[in-house]
């Protein structure tokens, strides 16, 4: 108790004596501080842990250990979420998105560090996933819970999100541009001059940091010794088309394989066919264990024939083709490995997997059209690198972040135009087919996504519990206008809802219709309720998202409107009048100072 009397002390000094903007701009500096300590401790516990189980061996060596260990990370992160966690910590973006759109941007305090355990076992022992998307939920869990204790309001906790985010990928990838970018593009928050300011703070010390405890080093060692030409245009023209091809493959095929696991039901249905499926995949093709980056750095550096060695298809080594058939196995399956990792227990991103894919995609494209008399010669690292600006960009629908991303991870901002050819022409490719990205498209189907068209945002986070009115006096078809007219003297309501037994809604009564007849006392036992009931003009099930029940009112031209459950039961009324004040109090409480 005398803890909290101190602190509640310090937070009123805080509001006498420092501004709420300045404040702001401290409390992301503190955000981008612990979102890279946060970043380092995940990078080194994996480091650690490979280093641990494989001595220093790669996963092309000859070591049959490496089929159990990511076995035994799925196993051991899976039960951590299980038995200790208790909450899903899966899809960590999507589970951003949804905190801004649906939980005024509360997240769980646990989500600050259960995900940096459960990922560094999971990608430690091998799994086929990325670290980044669960660092990216643990740095928005530090913004939004270092909001929450610092008594913030609502629309700065958005901020403090955002904050967390883009110092996380700031923090990992020393990107600190891809950070701010990142946060506009992918989580979809506006840029202002109120907010443009505190993520630059976070994304710069987080970058910082990083750079003051691992180095100057770029995360990828690349070289540029092929001067790019402007002659190659419309092949970067084609790969984009293609980066963007490879992206829908891997929606598509991500989103159907979790739900097949998601119908599993229980737990060990789920660990023993992602065990097995991870295990057969490693088996076949190594370059699957792990992040996959010691296959991007071979890629981004010629050393391509090395990734053969020890593996089923060395024979094939000799052969031009060998290594396209080798890598387009892998590029095939790599979803598969990702998926079985995710789905059987473990927890990772797509971060890494589609930097990964991009590269071998970028690769399997320069060395195809090298092969062929009539195209030009293609320089195959920067093709690699181009690839990696791809497929990112489509997948997560963030063209800029691809750009910004690449270049800064690899230094080759001598790419910069070839980089946002690919990325805008994958992205518009992948566009044709999806409108939302992989991590919006769940939310979105639901009416839960927010976007950067404010008065859609606004909508998204209105709650149906905010609008729905109860106060309704309940009427059954069978009661005299006698009665009828007992419960209106007691309403303060013109309109009551007629349900049925069950509590089915059956039709309304208006008091206008009744008007004439309401005051003639010889009437009140001859006419009944189910006489004068009128249909509603239409009927609002609860599951049913503002945007969609803003429609219906367009539709119906309606000012009032019933709810009712998914079995047709009365609930309640929601009112335009009263969505009109909701919507105006949440714009006040979250966009003002825009």
């Amino acid at each position: 108790m005398a803890e909290d009397g101190f602190f509640y002390k310090i937070l009123l000094w805080r509001e006498r004596r420092i501004k709420e903007k300045n404040f702001i701009l401290i409390v992301s500096f503190l955000v981008g501080i612990c979102t890279a300590a946060s970043a380092i401790i995940l990078k080194q516990l994996i480091h650690f842990i490979q280093q641990l189980l494989t001595g220093g061996n790669h996963a092309g060596e000859v070591n049959y250990m490496l089929l159990i260990y990511p076995v035994v990370g799925i196993l051991l992160a899976g039960l951590f979420v299980k038995y200790i966690v208790r909450d899903d910590i899966s899809h960590g973006v999507t589970k951003i998105l949804y905190a801004i759109s649906q939980r005024k941007s509360r997240i769980k305090p646990h989500n600050s560090w259960t995900s940096l355990v459960a990922s560094s076992v999971t990608i430690g022992f091998g799994g086929s996933v990325g670290a980044e998307a669960p660092i990216v939920l643990t740095g928005a869990a530090i913004g939004s819970n270092l909001g929450r204790l610092f008594r913030l309001e609502q629309k700065t906790l958005m901020l403090l999100v955002g904050c967390g985010a883009a110092g996380a990928i700031a923090g990992i990838f020393k990107a600190p541009i891809a950070g701010l970018v990142f946060v506009i593009e992918v989580l979809m928050l506006d840029l202002t001059m109120t907010s443009v300011l505190p993520l630059l703070i976070s994304s710069v010390t987080a970058a910082t940091v990083s750079y003051v405890v691992t180095g100057p080093e770029a995360m990828f060692k690349f070289s540029q010794t092929e001067i790019f030409e402007i002659e190659r245009i419309p092949y970067v023209l084609l790969l984009g088309i293609f980066c963007g091809l490879i992206s829908l493959y891997v929606t598509r095929v991500m989103v159907n394989i979790e739900g097949k696991y998601r119908k599993l039901g229980t737990f060990w249905k789920k660990f023993l066919l992602g065990a097995m499926m991870l295990s057969i995949l490693i088996f076949l093709f190594p370059p699957l264990y792990g992040e996959g980056y010691e296959t991007i750095g071979m890629l981004l550096n010629g050393q391509f024939l090395t990734m053969m060695d020890n593996t089923l298809f060395s024979g094939l080594s000799d052969s031009y083709w060998g290594i396209i058939i080798f890598l387009s196995l892998i590029l095939l399956f790599k979803v598969f490995a990702s998926s079985a990792t995710n789905g059987g227990g473990g927890t990772g991103g797509i971060f890494a997997p589609s930097l990964y894919m991009g590269c071998i995609a970028g690769f399997i494209f320069s060395h195809t059209s090298n092969y062929l008399p009539f195209t030009m010669y293609l320089s195959e690292k920067n093709f690699a690198l181009l690839g990696m600006a791809g497929v990112m960009s489509a997948i997560m629908h963030a063209p800029l972040t691809g750009v910004f991303l690449i270049a800064e991870l690899t230094g080759g901002y001598d790419l910069f135009l070839p980089l946002m050819i690919v990325s805008i022409s994958a992205y518009l490719t992948i566009l044709m087919f999806e409108p939302h990205s992989i991590y919006s498209m769940r939310l979105a189907q639901k009416g839960e996504l927010m976007t950067h068209h404010k008065d859609k945002a606004v909508l998204t986070l209105l709650k149906m519990d905010d609008v729905i009115e109860k106060d309704f006096e309940v009427v059954n078809p069978h009661m005299s206008l006698g009665d009828l007219v007992k419960v209106i003297a007691r309403s303060s309501r013109n309109a009551f809802p007629v349900v049925d037994d069950k509590g089915v809604l059956l039709g309304i009564v208006q008091l206008d219709n009744i008007r004439n007849i309401m005051f003639r006392p010889e009437l009140y036992e001859r006419f009944h309720v189910s006489k004068f009931m009128v249909s509603a003009a239409s009927k609002i099930e609860i599951n049913k998202s503002m945007e969609q029940i803003m429609r219906i009112f367009d539709d119906t031209k309606a000012w009032n409107l019933p709810v009712v459950d998914m079995q047709g039961r009365y609930i309640g009324f929601v009112s335009k009048s009263k969505i009109f004040n909701s919507y105006r109090e949440v714009l006040v409480e979250n966009f003002s100072g825009d």
